[in-house]
Parts: C-alpha cells; structure tokens; sequence
C-alpha cells in the first residue's frame, strides 16, 4: 500500500554526494528552497567507498615508502604494514559507513532531505519512492540537478555474477586482504588499489589490456607508476586481457587471451565507469535512460531550460573536485535565473561557465610514485590544433629532491602554446609532486604569461623549485 502527497520547491536535487551537497549549499546560500533526494548513504561514493577511504588506505603505504628512503629511519619501517590498525583508519574515515554527520550539515545549511529513490516524473517533477513504499512528489519552481554520479563498469563475461567480483566499492570496503588479488585494468583506480593491497599483504597481479597504465596522462606518467609498482612486487602484465572468470571454493581462477590460467582469491575489475541513470524516469522527459546527459557551459542539460546534470553524469571529468566545481557554478547559474539576472557571465572563465571542464582539469594518481597533471597533454594539445611544445625536466635536478629520500626519481614537463606564451599543461610524476599540482593549476587556468612566471620565485630547497628548472630549460631551448 502506497501513500502519495506533493511538495514544492524551488530546486530539487537528485543525488546527494558531493556535488548535490554543493548545489543545495549554493542554492540554499541564494534564498532558494531546495530539497535533496537520496536513496542511498548521504555523502555519496566519495565518502564512503572511493575518495576518501581509498586515500586512507594509501596514506600509510606512501608515507612508509617515504620513510624507507630516508637513512636513520628506513630501518624501522622494513616490516609490513599493520593492516587491521590501516582498515581501523579507514573505517574512520568513512564513518564506519554511517551518515548521520552528513544528514546534519544538509539540515545546517537549511535544505529538506527526501530519502528514497528519485525519478524524474515530468518536467520539473521528482517522484520519490521511500523505503517504506510511501510515494510523494516534489515539483521545482525554477531548477531539477540530476546528481546522481557513476556505477562501477564491469565487462561482458558469462557467469561473471557468481564470481562475486570486487569493483571499487568492494576494493576501497574490505575487511581484510585476500592472499591474492588479481586486478583487471590500468587507470587510477586499478593503479591504486593495486599500490594500496600490495602493500597490506596481498600478491597482486595487474592485468592491463593496453600497452601501458594512465593512459589519458603523460607516456612518461604511466611509464614511472608502473616501475614503482614493480619494485613493490605487484606483477604488471601488460597487453593482457580477460577472457573468462570462474570460482570454484572460493578460489578465481582468471583465464587471460593467451590461455594462461592465473589463481586468486578475489578479482577486481577496474574496466571504468557508466552513468547512474538507468532509472531516473529520464524517458519521462524525452532522454535515453542510462545516457550520459550532455550539458552546455553552464550545466544545463541540451535542449531544456530546467534541468540541470552536475557531475559525473554528464561525462565532462570525472573527478569529486571537478564535480564540485560544477555545481558551484550551476548554483550560482540557476539563482541568477531565478532572479531574473539578464545576462549571464557566460564568457569563458566567467562566474556561471564551467571553463575549467576544458581548459584546466587537475588530477592527482596517489601511487608512489605520484602522478600529477592539469590541463592538456602533448598529445592533446597537438590535436586541439595548438602549436606547442614540450619541456621536460628530471625532479634529480632541484636540491629538494634529494632531500626528500634517497635515490629520488621523478618527471616533470610543462607544454607551451609557441604562439599564446602561456602554459597549456603540466605534468609531475614523482613523490609527493600531489601537493605540486595546485601551482600547475594556477598557472593553467590564469593563462600566466611565462614571462610573469619568472617573478614566482620557488622556495630553495624545495621540490617547487622545478619550476625554475622548467623555465631554464624552456628558455634555452
């Protein structure tokens, strides 16, 4: 038995992870009543099953291969990781998989929270079906942001369901290391929880299909990633693909394109990303449910003037900061139209366009080493049609370096636009180069001219002074 009754607001959320969080903080700043709908933890996948408890299980991992290149230190820190203190740190981190400090800052800044599942029900309508069966819908005056990020992409594999595989929820989850670990893929997640398992106890073989790991970043990137996990032990075969899964006792046996039979005792399939809109009712406005929702500058989907996709779903970047900078746009973007605002500053780089989704995406791989990189790549600027050129630079060369640890190793390369001067992106790889990034994304997104960059004098001795090395290099070139 169902009940129904209607609410009115000025702005419904659908998903409440990060980027519904900073919609609703946003439009609730401007005056608007808005409402969040969430059918699952409030926080979403960031919180508790991929940003945070992945890094809380690699802090540890990096901070002793840290140690381990330091004399006077590395001795003390030769044995393993104590992996029930790691998994207790990460279950604090997740807040053992409870969101009741979430629910309060969503009722702090002002906004109602409908748990349930939302569907679309028309437009400007949500209809949300509670765990109770209760059904109410929620009509928006000006606004309906679909939310609703990505699910874990497995591959088309008979049987695959009763192998039980890991994807990233299960990987970032468990609740002990498995002796063995096979990992199918070579993007970020594949590359950090291979970094992160190996190192609390499990033998990790990584299978990648392509020729190399972090394919969207720098040759050099996935080049340098791959040898630090090769010296932690993990087994990297490349050009490897996965033909079929059984499970037989609890054991996986994994048989790859070659023939070749590999044991494990779990399987994680990092294969990417599809979006969660299988069953948002997107067929009751017109849109193919399980479609990525393409967007203009200003977050709005193509061919509405009310509903919006923030996030993941629209395939833009999908990255949790990138997210959240959207959202700080559509908010601003949908109170300006509520209020009638005229004109909008819809200009690249003005307050209601989401430039950086172009121009200015940063991303940090926490492997050791680390990769870092923001803007376009070579590659990629070259077919964008820019005239540019590559600068590249060895981390051994700034004093920092070496103070850091022993034996050091590491990349950096900046790509210059030959006819603009300004930097079109820039790529670290190496310990601790993560905090590096926001200086890169600095420069990218202010378009800084290089003759300004050489007034930004890097500290001595730090790792900052590669930037000094980059300008040398690139003035003499």
């Amino acid at each position: 038995m169902t009940e129904s009754d209607s609410h009115a607001y000025d702005v419904v959320v659908l998903g409440a992870g990060p980027v519904g969080e900073n919609v609703a903080d946003r439009t609730r700043a401007a005056g608007l009543s808005t409402a969040v709908v969430e059918s699952e933890l409030v926080g979403g996948e960031c919180s508790y099953w991929a940003c945070m408890p992945s890094k809380a299980l690699l802090r540890p991992v990096i901070a002793q291969a840290d140690a381990r290149r330091l004399p006077g230190l590395s001795e003390s820190v030769r044995g393993p990781l104590g992996a029930p203190e790691v998994l207790a740190r990460r279950d604090h981190f997740t807040s053992d998989w409870k969101d009741d400090g979430q629910v309060r800052w969503i009722e702090g800044i002002g906004a109602d929270l409908h748990r349930g599942h939302g569907r679309l029900a028309g437009p400007r309508a949500v209809e949300v079906t509670a765990p109770d069966g209760t059904r109410r819908t929620l009509t928006a005056r000006h606004a309906v942001a679909v939310c609703t990020g990505t699910r874990a992409q497995l591959p088309d594999l008979p049987g695959l369901a009763d192998v039980r595989p890991w994807t990233s929820r299960e990987a970032t989850s468990a609740k002990a290391a498995p002796g063995r670990l096979v990992v199918v893929g070579g993007g970020v997640v594949a590359t950090e929880m291979a970094t992160a398992w190996q190192a609390l106890g499990c033998r990790v073989t990584l299978l990648v299909r392509g020729k190399g790991l972090l394919n969207r970043m720098e040759p050099f990137a996935g080049e340098l990633v791959a040898e630090g996990l090769k010296e932690a032990g993990v087994e990297v075969r490349t050009g490897t693909s996965v033909t079929s899964v059984t499970r037989r006792d609890g054991t996986v046996t994994v048989t790859t394109d070659t023939g070749e039979h590999l044991e494990a005792d779990e399987i994680l399939f990092a294969t990417g990303r599809v979006p969660h809109t299988e069953d948002i009712g997107l067929d009751t406005v017109g849109l193919e449910p399980g479609s990525w929702l393409s967007v203009d500058d200003s977050l709005r989907v193509t061919g509405t003037d009310w509903l919006y996709a923030v996030g993941d779903v629209n395939h833009r970047a999908l990255l949790t900061h990138q997210g959240k900078y959207q959202a700080r746009i559509a908010g601003a973007v949908i109170a300006a139209r509520a209020q009638g605002v005229p004109m909008l500053e819809s200009d690249p780089w003005g307050a209601h366009a989401a430039t950086a989704d172009h121009h200015a995406v940063p991303q940090v791989v926490f492997a050791d080493p680390e990769a870092a990189a923001v803007g376009l790549s070579l590659a990629e600027a070259e077919r964008a049609g820019h005239r540019v050129r590559a600068v590249d630079v060895e981390f051994s060369s700034v004093a920092g370096a070496g103070l850091y640890g022993e034996g050091y190793r590491g990349r950096a390369r900046m790509v210059v636009d030959l006819d603009d001067h300004i930097l079109r992106g820039v790529t670290f790889v190496g310990p601790g180069v993560g905090e590096l990034i926001h200086s890169a994304t600095v420069a990218v997104a202010g378009q800084v001219p290089i003759e300004r960059l050489w007034h930004a004098v890097p500290s001595y001795p730090t790792l900052s002074e590669i930037w000094l090395r980059l300008l040398e290099t690139n003035r003499d070139t």
